[in-house]
């Protein structure tokens, strides 16, 4: 029985990337909203506690982690404080993102190449190594991932975006796949045009009262997030039902 809203993610323990701003900001109120334990992990400190205030401002609990995602060695540390401290993890949802450079691909730098593929691929390869021993504690783990139409538009100049998408996107149905016959489900939510830094830098110009709220995306991800979803290695827009 699906669970009211506002208690589907009640006593989870979820932990959610790029949580200081943007799409990671909301995702990480709404899971709060709906009872989790949100893990806040982000670069950037004073964005992280921004999230956090707004969280317990609404009664809701979090913990924050301060965190470039291309150290992969501290990556690979979070393993073992999360077994520390709540000795499993119900939810992973990764959104961090970074879009690179727009150029034609032999116009790109190696350094700009190299950062959107540790980010946007590489990092969430790295999560999901580090992770999967504590998904796997839960008794219904779920691992949901951010991803964009760029991926499957293979539109000129988004080379470095988009290979690092579509990599994701077969990364992330492999580890479905893989996991088919368990209680751990691997998903992907693709919100669309929505009005977020990264956007406004891919498309200065664009009239940013035109695009979605970030508010307004989070639902796939929560729904995504629950322990009776059984959706397994599918791509799920941000007005598509979730059930």
């Amino acid at each position: 029985m699906a669970q009211a809203r506002g208690h589907r993610l009640a006593g989870r323990i979820a932990l959610i990337t790029g949580a200081s701003r943007g799409i990671g900001a909301a995702v990480a109120k709404h899971c709060a909203a709906e009872g989790a334990h949100v893990i806040l992990l982000a670069r950037t400190q004073g964005g992280l506690e921004e999230v956090d205030d707004a969280i317990r401002a609404a009664g809701g609990s979090a913990t924050l982690v301060p965190l470039d995602l291309r150290d992969f060695a501290k990556i690979d540390e979070l393993g073992a404080a999360i077994y520390q401290r709540f000795g499993r993890l119900d939810a992973l949802i990764g959104i961090a993102g970074v879009l690179g450079a727009l150029s034609p691909l032999g116009h790109i730098e190696p350094k700009t190449w190299q950062e959107a593929m540790d980010v946007n691929l590489t990092a969430n390869w790295r999560l999901i190594r580090v992770l999967d021993p504590l998904l796997r504690r839960s008794s219904s783990g779920r691992a949901v991932f951010a991803t964009c139409g760029a991926a499957r538009d293979l539109a000129p100049y988004w080379g470095a975006y988009a290979a690092s998408k579509a990599a994701l996107e077969a990364m992330v149905r492999i580890y479905a796949g893989e996991n088919a016959r368990t209680t751990l489900r691997a998903n992907l939510v693709d919100p669309g045009a929505v009005r977020t830094r990264l956007r406004l830098t891919a498309f200065p110009a664009e009239e940013q009262d035109t695009l979605t709220r970030p508010e307004d995306v989070t639902e796939p991800f929560i729904a995504l997030a629950a322990a009776d979803c059984d959706k397994n290695g599918e791509i799920v827009g941000a007005g598509q039902a979730v059930g």
